[in-house]
């Protein structure tokens, strides 16, 4: 048995996470302000895990999370592009100073690896389609700004104090327990609830942005991957999707099918630092940690929506 720390792991992705790791029969410690996160997300497993309430820019607390832990899979943060455009401090405290007090701490506790979740939003808005990791990055906002600073500072201590790092770039993960309800929610959620009440859903911009849309449970596959992973893919970042995308006009074509609906949406004007277009090249972390998608974005959705409704 190892023993695993889940930063955020009251949130979406922390908690699938977590719940995997408990299904698995791993020792699980979670760490969630609970800013973002939901209490109500570890209902099925709570009594399974040791739960401790607390920011991760805290020193005390996080070495308190840190201490006999062999793994750390790093979900804490504020996932949002448009609350870091409206408010890039907080972004920034808790993205950015969370982060390295928690490579500190992990470095001084002897962790064996820290393995980070980055973003795709990371490489802006260019037009090279796929991403591929040895692009250079183009944050087009603090959130993205954020997320590139705790990849560099996962090289700098893998590199100068050989902490084992790996960071993950996902892209646009969605599935079971993410809040719809929230003014920042991703936009499956919102579409999901929206179609399902048959209240017209906004799209912002002219709906043909397209994304590399990625179920859940891929994304907690590629985290215990990276745990695992031979020591020579330490160090480096990782793209995390499934290699496909998808507009939002066709996104909304999709719920409709499995809904039987016939979604109208309303048109807004695009959001400041929002990318046009995503797609990943996946084949790195196929190489390097035998990660490939498990779950389609159809069946993924038929998931999601069956989760939701």
């Amino acid at each position: 048995m190892s023993h695993y720390l889940v930063t955020g792991g009251a949130g979406f992705i922390g908690s699938n996470i977590a719940s995997e790791l408990v299904r698995r029969g791993e020792s699980v410690r979670i760490i969630d302000d609970l800013s973002t996160g939901r209490e109500q997300n570890l209902n099925a497993f709570l009594d399974k895990v040791e739960f401790i309430r607390g920011d991760i820019c805290d020193s005390a607390i996080i070495q308190k999370a840190v201490s006999g832990v062999d793994y750390v899979l790093h979900q804490a943060a504020i996932p949002s592009v448009e609350r870091s455009v409206k408010d890039p401090a907080t972004t920034n405290k808790a993205n950015v100073d969370g982060t390295l007090s928690l490579l500190i701490a992990s470095r001084d506790a002897g962790v064996k690896r820290v393995v980070f979740a980055s973003s795709s939003s990371i490489y802006g808005d260019s037009p090279t389609l796929p991403k591929t990791e040895d692009m250079t990055p183009n944050p087009l906002s603090p959130y993205a700004a954020s997320k590139i600073i705790g990849e560099y500072y996962c090289r700098v201590f893998h590199n100068l104090f050989r902490l084992e790092t790996i960071c993950l770039r996902y892209f646009n993960v969605f599935g079971p327990r993410q809040d719809p309800t929230s003014q920042y929610a991703a936009v499956i959620p919102i579409f999901i609830t929206a179609v399902a009440s048959d209240r017209q859903p906004t799209v912002y911009g002219d709906g043909l942005q397209s994304r590399d849309f990625t179920f859940v449970d891929n994304v907690v596959g590629a985290n215990l991957l990276a745990c695992s992973a031979p020591e020579e893919a330490a160090g480096q970042v990782y793209n995390i999707a499934c290699g496909e995308r998808l507009t939002l006009l066709d996104l909304l074509g999709e719920l409709g099918g499995i809904l039987d609906k016939r979604p109208q949406p309303i048109f807004d004007p695009p959001r400041p630092g929002d990318v046009k277009h995503s797609l990943a090249d996946i084949s790195r972390a196929k190489k390097y940690l035998g990660f490939g998608p498990k779950v389609s974005f159809a069946e993924g959705l038929r998931r999601t929506v069956a989760w939701f409704t």
